[in-house]
């Protein structure tokens, strides 16, 4: 797997992979009392098939998980795929 380097960008409401400081991708979010809606995730044609949109959803939810008290609502289908396949992360969508 690319080495990705993953933050979170709250002034743009999102999480962002870059790759040698190139934007690779993000997963833009809403805040939401204690959820964080994740509405759309993009990665950039010259980085596909490298792993980035895991690489950074996992790091989103981590930093979720991290932060303590907010839930997951996945509107995003890639979002919500990844959870289905990792379900140690299940726990963290909000019900």
């Amino acid at each position: 797997m690319t080495d990705v380097a993953t933050s979170n960008n709250p002034e743009a409401s999102r999480y962002e992979a870059r790759i040698d400081g190139e934007l690779a991708g993000y997963a833009e979010y809403l805040l939401r009392d204690d959820q964080v809606v994740f509405t759309h995730t993009v990665v950039a044609d010259a980085f596909e098939g490298r792993g980035v949109g895991s690489k950074l959803v996992r790091a989103a939810l981590d930093d979720v998980r991290g932060t303590g008290g907010r839930s997951v609502v996945p509107q995003c289908p890639f979002v919500r795929d990844w959870i289905e396949k990792h379900p140690d992360y299940r726990s963290l969508v909000a019900a």
